[in-house]
């Protein structure tokens, strides 16, 4: 099978769109045609050897974490899914592989894919929409009536967090560029700060809930907008060496544990209309290093994903 092998740490150059092997289904596992898989941030962060305590790559290493396609086979021990199935999953954490034409993962990490998303807007949901329902679903408890400010609101994860929080009828605030005001708007947002010309310590009100999905400098400036008792869930760390300055707020980075559960409970919100797929640009697998550096350079709005089928 063609698959984008990563052949080391560095720079797009060490990856390569090349032939490998087919992986086997072990048992408990199926093997899936992949379709769509998306690309996240984390996945340049690892090419580049900043995520080595995440992700323990053997090299030659397939990137990708979250995906969608058709089951090939299934191994023993697997009976809820069947050769032809449509289904979407997120690899484990610390394992990756999701760049490639199959890939094999334990069936109870898969979750049927329905017929009203596209491979590429399900593999689109995947992850994000995991992150955000572990971060303010399990982790912050998000309530009716509070407010929230959610950094990233045109990103993957922001995007599904701020569909989110309005559907749980949060007042959502959220950081976005000004090309993507109308964008993050039409998410949800009640208010779009952007943060090319607004200082969001200044622009946002006291907030029940942070969702930091940046990290560094924004992550140490939370706090200043953060309610006495308020939650700062955050999926990127602070400032090397930061210190909470502050002991009335809870800081929480939540454990996104991969599970069916979570994948179902997408397509439940989907369904609905609580949430829609992001904007999404398409490109091809054997494109991934480029599309890496587009996600490297930020501001990318939605989700970029990889058509391999």
């Amino acid at each position: 099978m063609k698959a984008v092998l990563m052949r080391g740490y560095g720079g797009p150059e060490v990856l390569e769109y090349a032939d490998t092997r087919d992986p086997q289904a072990e048992p408990g596992e199926i093997v899936v045609d992949v379709h769509a898989v998306s690309l996240n941030p984390a996945d340049w962060k690892v090419r580049e050897g900043l995520r080595k305590g995440d992700v323990k790559a053997r090299f030659p290493h397939i990137p990708g974490r979250d995906f969608s396609g058709v089951v090939r086979k299934t191994g023993a021990g697997v009976s809820d899914f069947q050769p032809g199935d449509p289904v979407f999953a997120v690899n484990e954490q610390g394992c990756e592989g999701g760049y490639a034409e199959a890939v094999a993962i334990p069936a109870a990490l898969a979750a049927p894919k329905p017929d009203f998303l596209s491979h590429a807007q399900a593999s689109a949901l995947a992850m994000t929409g995991l992150t955000s329902l572990r971060a303010l679903e399990d982790e912050a408890k998000l309530r009716a009536g509070e407010t929230i400010l959610i950094h990233a609101g045109a990103g993957g994860v922001g995007g599904f967090a701020v569909q989110y929080a309005k559907h749980m009828g949060a007042v959502v605030y959220t950081t976005a560029s000004a090309a993507n005001h109308e964008y993050v708007k039409e998410l949800g947002a009640h208010h779009a700060i952007d943060y090319g010309q607004e200082d969001f310590a200044e622009a946002a009100p006291p907030c029940d809930v942070v969702f930091d999905t940046i990290g560094g400098e924004v992550h140490a400036r939370s706090f200043a907008v953060l309610k006495p008792g308020g939650r700062l869930v955050h999926i990127a760390a602070g400032p090397p060496g930061f210190t909470p300055p502050r002991e009335d707020v809870c800081v929480i980075r939540p454990d996104v544990r991969r599970d069916r559960a979570h994948l179902g409970r997408i397509v439940e919100l989907a369904a609905s209309g609580a949430v829609r797929p992001p904007y999404i640009k398409e490109m091809p697998l054997a494109d991934a290093a480029a599309a890496q550096e587009i996600s490297k350079a930020g501001h990318v709005r939605g989700k970029i994903i990889l058509r391999v089928r």
